[in-house]
């Protein structure tokens, strides 16, 4: 069986009024079929007009805008050809995690379904905000995934491959079809948790903790705060039952960003 490559991007470091310093933690996976990207971050369009990332986003998160953070920068910096990125799999939808989809418009995008539909329909107030239709007006080749078709370690999932293994388990809270993403490595399996947590301190065993400005920002952007705090129990317990064989980590902490982007093959360089 073959396993892959995994490159870690920060594809839109950011700098919120009154908090620590923030990634955007994507995935490059080589695979023997070509490229596959987990989530993509801010794009080129959203660093060529910041404009359409609304004012709220831009002021209170201050993203860094500069085009040699985006994904497809770093993938050309890094020897390949962006035009083989077959798959992008996305956790959500959020402006933050989907700015890149237009640079890859030969992609298939995988995406829960729950979380396609309340993307294109916008129907809160909360996701309007947080959902940006120009990311995907190029019309992204959409792939949906409305079942279950695997277990992945006790949790329900979809494979989006086989061999490698990268699977979408579906985490709701964060948003209604937000999920996490697994992706197997020689030795250890990685758990792209997407938003269902912002600071590794909420993932320790022993007393979960979170500074205060960033557990009420967490709360205010949650479609159901409750659903998440019971999917990040459930991620807790994984990592109890599994510490070695599961290394879990979120998309926008910058510690767990600088311990992996240092590894290869999950052995420090």
């Amino acid at each position: 069986m073959s396993v892959p490559t995994v490159h870690h991007l920060d594809c839109a470091p950011m700098n919120p009024v009154g908090g620590a310093p923030l990634v955007a933690h994507c995935l490059l996976v080589e695979t023997g079929g070509g490229l596959v990207l987990v989530d993509t971050g801010l794009g080129s369009a959203d660093v060529a007009d910041p404009r359409r990332l609304g004012t709220f986003f831009r002021r209170t998160m201050r993203p860094e805008l500069n085009q040699a953070h985006t994904a497809y920068h770093q993938i050309r910096v890094l020897g390949y050809d962006p035009r083989d990125v077959q798959d992008i799999v996305v956790t959500h939808l959020d402006l933050d995690h989907a700015g890149g989809l237009a640079d890859f418009p030969q992609a298939r995008v995988h995406v829960m379904a729950d979380e396609y539909r309340a993307a294109m329909r916008r129907e809160t107030r909360l996701d309007a905000g947080r959902y940006v239709t120009a990311q995907w007006n190029h019309g992204p080749r959409w792939t949906v995934h409305d079942t279950a078709d695997a277990n992945w370690h006790g949790f329900a999932a979809s494979r989006v491959l086989r061999f490698p293994d990268i699977l979408m388990v579906p985490m709701p809270g964060h948003t209604r079809g937000h999920c996490a993403v697994a992706v197997q490595e020689p030795d250890r399996w990685l758990l792209h948790a997407g938003d269902a947590y912002f600071f590794h301190g909420e993932m320790d065993l022993r007393r979960p903790r979170c500074p205060r400005a960033m557990s009420m920002h967490q709360r205010l952007v949650a479609e159901n705060h409750r659903e998440r705090l019971t999917q990040l129990e459930r991620l807790r317990e994984l990592r109890r039952a599994d510490p070695r064989l599961i290394r879990i980590f979120s998309a926008h902490d910058a510690r767990e960003f600088s311990q992996l982007s240092t590894e290869r093959f999950g052995r420090v360089m």
